[in-house]
């Protein structure tokens, strides 16, 4: 924790997660309890993350937010909700203790910024709260299980306080206490997986998670079903998928969930929409891609946004990518079209390309970003790296 001036800082970074068995559906929206379990693979740092600095200083008049260098309303019920655990845990763990270095009456600073479009289906509240959450927690001295917090602010945020495959609990309680996020296993656990990004929009979304999930719970049947009848099984294949490590299994199970998803979005009234043309074009591409290959070799899910998320071994990247380059091409910005980590060249058969590239579709695809599943939330310790100075403002502004 650095302090300067009076003013304590700290800095973390949390991933983005991306669902497996998706989670669709509160049954109780104050304290963000889910209608059904979730699993989630946590994407690494070096590629999608929100950075968080908070800080805390006796002179501040009040609690204030910068997202991305933008000033938004720090009262957010939320935001609020986790700042009240993060200080109701400190209190507890400090009890009588008058030698804390840092009141819990002072108002706090926080500025956040994501590497990643905001809003767009890339999971950024889950990222943005589980940053929150770690940052303050750092900045209190708060330690332990800290993803029923997040969860408070988001509901997958609480995924991303993990690294590596994690699993939430629907959990029993009316209090949600056993709502919590649990690792399967690390992000070692893998090595082969690779992840793939296929940026269709960086635009907000018409409808909200918070909004449709609400009107799905009200209205349709079909999301009722599936979180009763469906989904605990799941969880239970999914889970003994990614330990055997299994990856056509696993791929099948990921394609399948996300496509109920989306049937429960459209069994919503009035349906919601988050998938657009190119995304299904996407679905379709990869079927046609495995339809080729005679088995399960890349598998695609979407949360809510048109965005797709790919996964596969390492083997196939470099040839997928050059099928999603073909079927796709980039318009003009071909140097920045492939971000993350490196993918090599790949000489496409002439069979492949005929059976796989249909009617190409140029500039649907913005960018493609590379990366794997990645560790949970990190404390950076070099000042430099702060987003609020020792003012307690943020360092650049967007």
């Amino acid at each position: 924790m650095a302090a300067e001036r009076g003013t304590a800082r700290v800095t973390c970074t949390a991933p983005v997660n991306i669902a497996v068995i998706k989670y669709w559906g509160k049954r109780d929206t104050d304290l963000i309890l889910p209608i059904n379990s979730s699993l989630s693979v946590t994407l690494h740092q070096d590629q999608l993350r929100t950075t968080t600095t908070a800080a805390a200083c006796r002179d501040f008049t009040e609690d204030r937010l910068w997202l991305n260098g933008e000033e938004v309303d720090a009262g957010q019920p939320r935001l609020q909700a986790c700042l009240r655990e993060v200080r109701r845990l400190a209190r507890k763990r400090r009890g009588d203790d008058a030698a804390a270095p840092l009141s819990l009456s002072y108002k706090v600073h926080v500025a956040s910024e994501n590497n990643f479009p905001t809003a767009a289906g890339l999971a950024s509240s889950a990222a943005g709260y589980a940053c929150l959450v770690s940052a303050l927690a750092r900045l209190y001295g708060v330690e332990g299980e800290l993803s029923e917090v997040a969860r408070r602010g988001s509901g997958s945020a609480c995924r991303s306080m993990l690294g590596g495959f994690v699993q939430w609990h629907r959990g029993e309680r009316p209090d949600g206490k056993d709502s919590v996020a649990q690792q399967l296993a690390p992000e070692t656990h893998w090595p082969e997986l690779s992840v793939l990004v296929l940026v269709v929009s960086g635009e907000k979304k018409a409808v909200g998670s918070t909004a449709g999930m609400q009107t799905s719970v009200d209205t349709s049947p079909l999301l009722k079903y599936r979180a009763e009848m469906v989904v605990p099984e799941r969880m239970t294949r999914m889970a003994r998928c990614i330990q055997d490590r299994d990856f056509e299994a696993f791929g099948q199970l990921t394609m399948q969930d996300s496509n109920q998803f989306h049937a429960t979005c459209l069994d919503t009234f009035p349906p919601i929409f988050y998938l657009n043309d190119i995304s299904q074009r996407i679905i379709a591409l990869a079927h046609r891609f495995n339809a080729h290959h005679g088995r399960t070799k890349v598998a695609y899910t979407f949360d809510a946004g048109p965005n797709a998320v790919i996964f596969m071994l390492e083997d196939t990247v470099d040839e997928f990518v050059e099928v999603v380059r073909r079927s796709f091409p980039p318009n003009s910005n071909g140097d920045q079209f492939l971000r993350g980590r490196p993918v090599g060249t790949a000489v496409l058969p002439e069979e492949l390309v005929s059976a796989v590239v249909v009617d190409p579709v140029p500039g649907a695809i913005r960018y493609i970003l590379h990366t794997k599943p990645g560790p949970g939330p990190q404390l950076l310790d070099d000042p430099s790296q702060h987003l609020l100075g020792p003012d307690g403002l943020p360092c650049r502004s967007a």
